[in-house]
């Protein structure tokens, strides 16, 4: 029986750095994964997704390149080089992860992982090893980073649903596609297949889209939307999904029937607990999930740590994980120093244009008693003027009053997660508005438009 000072159970980006970081400590490490070195993000979320959305930007950009010009025409689009090529990118950086861990000393193992007692290990077959020999292994740590996976709706025909996961391995592009979702999900994939020329219906039961950003913010992002060719049902529930001789009806509580080639759910996603039997170890699980200490990644049992998406204790987004899995490999096996803000986390939502913010929206920061100076600030980007494209970007800070300290920054507009991610830095170290005023801005630019509101939109008291 083989023995390790940490095993991680998943190999997804918060485990890989945990792992990593670990061995180059000087630890015996292992780890373990079942589907996908790399995890979701790498083969069934951020990477791929990302890449989906440059492609369905190219056919914008064609349409409006003869303002400027040029005369170019959109002949149709080949879904199956898409997928062709994106396959050679991930498998690219499955080795690239793989190549990573062992060159830090890591022992892989491919297979399902899942507990005998609170510090042993059986290694079973997996889709990943269908004919693998079960293996026991021995830690005197054990790190649970096994992720999420897409939920599905319970209503007659869900069946007949496909979810996130299988978007990326579709033979042939739909046509017609109907998303169930209003969140990061839903909506990327409402722009990409619009922006690939499919007719996109866009079912959600909320008022407005992406829950956990700012109010403002998510008004505006509708105005966006209502310039696209999307179809948007909103504060309607699906009823159920039936198969019909050319596709599928969706059928929603409002009385309407969608026809259409496919149904995504894109309808949250739930931990990957289900075959590690935590139980075993001595852990129950609340509400699904493996609760642990957010300042130390403890779970209820000695020795029993968790990150990431499992544990549902922070944003669930890589960089995230990452900063949990290479923190609590220092406090394990290395030198405690290293700090992350997790709570100036940035998030983007990678539609076109895309939604992007740091720091508290204005909802949040009443709710924590801050009376507010709040600057706001919509217009046309230059670029759209000569093509004549609708939609307005649209700019937003949070201050707080007294102190002047800007609490969040948020954004709708081309290039949004990268002008957030400079401002991060700002909102994390705790910058104020006269700090914002007193920086000349970048010309001829959108993002300098937030060194230059001057003008107070209005003021709120908690």
């Amino acid at each position: 029986m083989q023995e390790f000072d940490l095993f991680v159970i998943g190999a997804g980006s918060g485990g890989v750095r945990c792992a990593r970081i670990a061995a180059q400590n000087g630890a015996r490490v292992a780890i373990a994964e079942r589907r996908h070195w790399g995890g979701t993000c790498v083969n069934l979320g951020c990477v791929p997704k990302k890449l989906m959305v440059y492609a369905s930007e190219y056919g914008r950009e064609a349409e409006d390149a003869p303002a400027y010009g040029w005369d170019i025409a959109a002949k149709g689009y080949d879904w199956q080089h898409l997928i062709k090529a994106k396959d050679r990118e991930i498998e690219r950086l499955n080795g690239i992860y793989v190549s990573m861990l062992e060159k830090a000393g890591v022992q892989l193992f491919t297979g399902n992982a899942s507990f005998v007692d609170a510090n042993t290990l059986e290694i079973s077959s997996s889709d990943l090893a269908p004919n693998a020999e079960k293996q026991i292994v021995r830690a005197k740590n054990i790190v649970i980073a096994t992720g999420s996976s897409p939920t599905r709706l319970s209503i007659p025909g869900a069946e007949h649903a496909i979810v996130s996961d299988d978007i990326f391995h579709l033979a042939e592009q739909p046509k017609r596609i109907s998303i169930i979702g209003s969140g990061y999900i839903g909506v990327e994939f409402a722009g990409i297949f619009s922006g690939l020329g499919s007719k996109v219906d866009w079912v959600y039961r909320q008022d407005l889209p992406l829950r956990g950003f700012d109010e403002e913010l998510r008004k505006h992002f509708t105005e966006v939307v209502s310039h696209s060719e999307i179809n948007v049902h909103a504060s309607t529930h699906p009823q159920k999904i039936e198969k019909i001789e050319n596709g599928y009806e969706l059928f929603l509580e409002n009385g309407k029937v969608i026809e259409t080639d496919c149904v995504l759910m894109a309808t949250g996603r739930h931990p990957n607990v289900q075959s590690l039997h935590v139980e075993r170890a001595g852990i129950a699980l609340k509400d699904g999930y493996v609760p642990t200490c957010l300042e130390d990644a403890k779970t209820s049992v000695k020795g029993i740590y968790a990150i990431g998406d499992v544990t549902d204790n922070l944003f669930n987004l890589t960089p995230t994980a990452i900063a949990e899995g290479h923190l609590l490999a220092e406090r394990l096996l290395g030198e405690e120093g290293r700090e992350w803000s997790f709570e100036t986390t940035p998030k983007a939502v990678f539609f076109t244009p895309p939604v992007a913010s740091v720091g508290m929206s204005e909802e949040e920061a009443i709710k924590h008693h801050h009376n507010l100076d709040i600057y706001t600030s919509s217009f046309t980007p230059l670029r759209q003027t000569l093509s004549g494209r609708k939609g307005k970007a649209f700019m937003k800070l949070v201050v707080d009053t007294q102190s002047q300290v800007v609490l969040g920054v948020h954004m709708i507009g081309t290039d949004a997660a990268e002008i957030i991610q400079g401002f991060a830095v700002a909102v994390t170290a705790g910058l104020t508005k006269r700090d914002f005023d007193r920086t000349i801005g970048l010309h001829p630019t959108s993002a300098e438009e937030f060194v230059t509101m001057r003008t107070l939109t209005r003021q709120r008291n908690a």
